[in-house]
């Protein structure tokens, strides 16, 4: 489908007021559909583009892959595919007709995946899970300009389409998978959609049962609501089908849970809208809601609020830097942000004057966050990215004294201790900030977090990291210099070596000696 073809059908389709530039159109190329369709006419194959193929086409989405569904073995046909496009053939499953194409980099589509159909391709449609999805395109015809006369759509799922809608097929739809009470939700938080009340209804009805889908399932579509923008809203919907608790029970702890009254939410509700503010400061979404204003009275709004943000050079695309499970910065720190007080209930404790305090949430908070996404099958490399920033997501406001900026060696400490997360975890904090100030939030005050969080970005950059510097001493040159044996107390004296020139206290070798001497004479190890 070229771009022409593609405007053309999207506005037959009633699905866009005028044609989409030619360099927005996420369509496969009309070259690469016509050999794809080329391929099974000329072997007698029945192919049809199928499910979110369809959708996003009509949509104008970008799609990272084409679904065709084939009248065919897919083991054959599928190796055959590959050899003809120059790509590589992948089984998907032993013991299902289920493959991929792999196809050469650059490509748009970057693979086909392939299913089998059993009978014809009504009844496949027949056994999908939401409408939008259960459409069908003969895929000789899907570089045709006008797709009206040859879309195959049992269930109305244009319709659904422009009206926003996410529609179940039908309750035994969502009965044979569990997995599709999440994926509802998520088509409705990516799309900006809303299920319907029937298919609302019949999700809260079996939320609980999400539990009984795969673990790595229901993360990773909970993880594609995490990296839409807007996810906070996804979350609301997720909490409204009951979805959310149902896959994190830990959060059902937090709603209620009053804070001190520099808390303008619930425990709960912090939790979420710091995730709103993640999206604020990275993807331009100020919640559409009257939370905008956020200060009726200092006459500070979200927009004015977000401006004093630092923003450094090359910010977001750090941010797009993966970490793990194909996810990157960005939507782990959103994740980060809906978990960093999550042991917020199980540490509070009330004061005889009434003052609620949260003794060592941070600790705690740390190990339940690995905890819950070791369940989901998280891989390890994201669970301690998680696990890091929820420890030391207070740092930034704890390294001086109110007024005052941290000195060279608390920053070099905060940046040694948090390392790879230590710039998320400053953004974390400022999401967290103004989560917990809410429509209260102070102009002077935020303005002088900012500086704060600014100076440790800054000053921080400056510093060398402990794996960059190059160290005047080394264990063996303490270990010879002092009689001392291998052992932690020799680690230990070098951190505070190593700590000291990074602050600029030692510039030579022998400065670094004398400081480990004059430990040494004290009793000390060098904690």
């Amino acid at each position: 489908m070229n771009n022409t073809a593609t405007a053309t059908t999207l506005l037959t389709l009633g699905l866009l007021d005028s044609a989409p530039v030619a360099a927005s159109t996420p369509a496969p190329s009309l070259a690469l559909t016509e050999r794809i369709a080329a391929f099974f006419r000329t072997r007698g194959i029945a192919a049809f583009l199928v499910g979110g193929s369809v959708r996003d086409a009509l949509l104008g989405r970008q799609a990272a892959d084409m679904d065709i569904a084939a009248q065919a073995d897919i083991a054959s046909a599928g190796q055959a595919l590959a050899d003809a496009l120059g790509g590589r053939y992948l089984r998907l499953h032993q013991d299902w007709q289920i493959a991929r194409v792999i196809l050469p980099p650059g490509s748009i589509p970057a693979h086909i995946d392939l299913t089998a159909i059993d009978g014809d391709i009504e009844r496949d449609l027949r056994r999908r899970d939401f409408t939008i999805n259960a459409m069908a395109l003969p895929l000789q015809y899907a570089a045709c300009a006008d797709w009206d006369d040859c879309l195959i759509d049992p269930f109305n799922g244009l319709r659904d389409l422009r009206r926003g809608v996410v529609r179940m097929t039908s309750p035994a739809a969502l009965r044979e998978d569990p997995l599709r009470l999440l994926r509802g939700a998520r088509l409705a938080a990516q799309l900006g959609f809303a299920p319907d009340d029937d298919t609302a209804a019949a999700i809260r009805r079996d939320a609980a049962r999400l539990t009984d889908a795969a673990p790595e399932r229901a993360r990773d579509e909970f993880m594609k609501i995490l990296q839409a923008p807007g996810a906070r809203n996804g979350l609301r919907l997720l909490d409204d089908l009951g979805l959310l608790c149902a896959l994190m029970p830990e959060l059902a702890e937090s709603k209620g849970v009053a804070q001190p009254k520099e808390h303008y939410y619930d425990v709960f509700n912090h939790l979420v809208e710091s995730v709103g503010w993640v999206d604020a400061m990275f993807c331009g979404d100020i919640h559409n809601d009257s939370r905008a204003d956020i200060d009726d009275s200092g006459g500070i709004n979200a927009a004015d609020a977000l401006s004093r943000i630092p923003m450094i050079d090359g910010i977001r695309e750090y941010f797009g830097g993966a970490v793990s499970d194909g996810c990157d910065r960005l939507t782990f720190l959103k994740l980060t942000a809906l978990l960093h007080d999550v042991a917020k209930p199980a540490t509070k404790t009330i004061e005889a004057s009434g003052r609620i305090r949260f003794i060592g949430h941070h600790v705690e908070g740390e190990q339940t966050a690995r905890d819950m996404l070791t369940r989901l099958r998280f891989a390890n490399g994201g669970v301690e990215h998680v696990a890091r920033m929820v420890r030391h997501h207070l740092r930034p406001t704890q390294m001086a004294q109110k007024g005052d900026m941290p000195t060279p060696r608390a920053l070099y400490r905060y940046y040694r201790d948090a390392g790879d997360t230590a710039v998320d975890t400053l953004y974390l904090n400022i999401a967290d900030y103004l989560a917990a100030r809410g429509p209260e939030l102070d102009q002077g005050d935020w303005a002088s977090h900012c500086e704060l969080i600014r100076h440790i970005l800054e000053e921080g950059g400056r510093q060398k990291s402990p794996e960059t510097l190059s160290r005047l001493v080394n264990g063996y040159d303490i270990m010879k210099e002092f009689s001392l044996a291998p052992g932690p107390a020799v680690g230990k004296l070098l951190a505070m070596a190593y700590e000291a020139q990074a602050c600029g206290d030692v510039t030579t070798r022998s400065q670094a000696l004398a400081l480990v001497e004059r430990s040494l004479e004290r009793g000390g190890d060098g904690a």
